[in-house]
């Protein structure tokens, strides 16, 4: 599998960095210290983090060389480094997480795992997409199941959530308190073209990795022929995504 794509992800800045707002509004009143940014990208959920802890001793970790170089240019006044999740060492006072531990498996061995990771009252922060039912999302895995693509041999990464209740449970099990919520956002998208563009850098990029520049064209003409069906347009002309998030903040 090849490197993420800062660029392509930057693409929708905005729309993606409002989440980690939201999110750490929510523990803003924490005090922290020390704080890790778990799949940080390239650094726009970091310097969030950095705008409402000034004085925090910051670190942003991701397993994508490409987004922590991308970090590094852009903030260079924040700590960055190569690093997964699994292999996060230390201790902290904040432990923040913006849409990326749906990309990692066995989350009720990995959220009590991080949970250690925290100070004596410490808390943990995670946003996670839980939109899978979207039909953009539906299109995708349907077009992407057509035997013609002969994608059976191709490694597509683990991008699930579990339910609400199995989060409650696990949460229960290894923090003193916590909170579950969910919100949906509505994005205004300029065309359906700018739905598939949205994609590109995360959902699409596997498959579009074992085609060539002509079944590129062919397979995402498939999509955009369904997304063009299912998503009217409005009276401004645009196209509105609905995208679930699924949130919670968990302390020690």
């Amino acid at each position: 599998m090849s490197d993420w794509n800062p660029e392509k992800y930057l693409l929708f800045k905005k729309q993606r960095t409002q989440p980690a707002i939201d999110l750490a509004n929510r523990v803003r009143d924490c005090g922290a210290k020390t704080i890790v940014d778990i799949g940080c990208g390239p650094g726009n959920s970091t310097a969030v983090l950095k705008e409402i802890f000034p004085h925090a001793k910051i670190l942003g970790i991701d397993s994508s060389p490409s987004m922590i170089l991308k970090a590094k240019e852009k903030h260079g006044d924040i700590d960055f480094l190569v690093c997964s999740a699994q292999d996060l060492t230390g201790s902290y006072d904040l432990i923040f997480s913006n849409a990326c531990l749906q990309w990692l498996p066995d989350h009720k061995a990995l959220i009590p795992c991080l949970m250690d990771r925290l100070t004596a009252d410490g808390v943990m922060a995670v946003q996670m997409p839980m939109n899978l039912s979207e039909p953009l999302f539906r299109i995708i895995k349907e077009v992407g199941g057509d035997p013609k693509w002969n994608f059976k041999n191709v490694c597509l990464e683990k991008n699930d959530t579990l339910t609400y209740e199995e989060y409650f449970d696990i949460l229960s099990s290894c923090s003193s308190r916590f909170e579950i919520w969910e919100t949906v956002y509505y994005h205004a998208m300029p065309s359906h073209e700018h739905l598939l563009e949205w994609v590109r850098g995360t959902r699409l990029r596997p498959y579009l990795e074992a085609l060539n520049e002509e079944e590129k064209e062919e397979f995402e003409g498939d999509i955009l022929a369904k997304v063009r069906e299912v998503y009217p347009l409005t009276a401004s002309g645009e196209v509105i995504l609905k995208f679930r998030r699924f949130f919670f903040t968990a302390h020690r």
